[in-house]
């Protein structure tokens, strides 16, 4: 059987070290992971609970290293946001996977910017409306290569930075996550069944804030390298 129209590429990522892809089934955020990140969208961190959204798949940007990637600035927007993060890429799936067991389903860690049409996502929140346009634009899920666990183990602290133009905007270090990859996936696996080429963007420090055109942006993490992009 044929289909009626062409077949999608599947969205694969850069391995490091390896001619291998990791081909992505889906991408999945936690919203305001990081204390001071969460103050400053006006939320209280103590009293939230963790909460989920989604990206596209094809909404991700694969970002080598050691070039300057140009970055598309989306249509519709006056305020688009970097929110510089790390990225758990799964191995394994389940349910009810428990919290000691998660660390175990992840295959390799990279460096990720879920960037955001701001305006469009504040709209959204005013009229009880859902995220996606401000969270789902073409190439708003900036990644660069993954780093195999194998490799680098699970990175639980490092400094997690962003600057545009050589001036710093972001800093953070991953001890600050209010929930940790291990507990992000256990509870992400009672709402879903998870399964192997799953991303989860991990949250993002304080210091959102928005870029223009002609700007560049270098997002890192300590031990993961860091990604360039000017965006154009």
């Amino acid at each position: 059987m044929l289909s009626v129209i062409p077949n999608p590429p599947r969205i694969v990522l850069p391995i490091v070290g390896s001619e291998d892809t990791f081909p992505v089934r889906r991408v999945y955020c936690v919203g305001r992971n990081y204390g001071a990140h969460a103050r400053e969208m006006g939320a209280d961190p103590d009293r939230e609970a963790p909460f989920f959204f989604l990206k596209p798949a094809d909404a991700l940007q694969a970002v080598p290293y050691g070039t300057l990637t140009e970055h598309p600035y989306p249509p519709r927007t006056e305020k688009y946001h970097f929110e510089v993060e790390l990225v758990a890429a799964l191995a394994h799936g389940g349910r009810d996977i428990p919290e000691a067991d998660a660390l175990a389903y992840v295959y390799g860690y990279a460096v990720g910017l879920d960037m955001t049409r701001r305006d469009l996502q504040d709209e959204a929140k005013r009229m009880s409306r859902p995220w996606d346009m401000g969270k789902g634009a073409d190439a708003s899920g900036p990644i660069g290569p993954l780093h195999p666990v194998s490799a680098i183990g699970h990175p639980a602290k490092g400094a997690i930075t962003l600057s545009v133009d050589g001036q710093q905007r972001q800093s953070g270090d991953l001890s600050e996550m209010i929930q940790s990859v291990a507990e992000q996936i256990a509870l992400l696996s009672t709402y879903f069944e998870m399964h192997p080429g799953d991303l989860i963007f991990t949250g993002t420090p304080s210091g959102v804030g928005a870029v223009s055109r002609g700007e560049t942006m270098t997002a890192a993490i300590e031990g993961l390298g860091r990604i360039d992009l000017k965006v154009v």
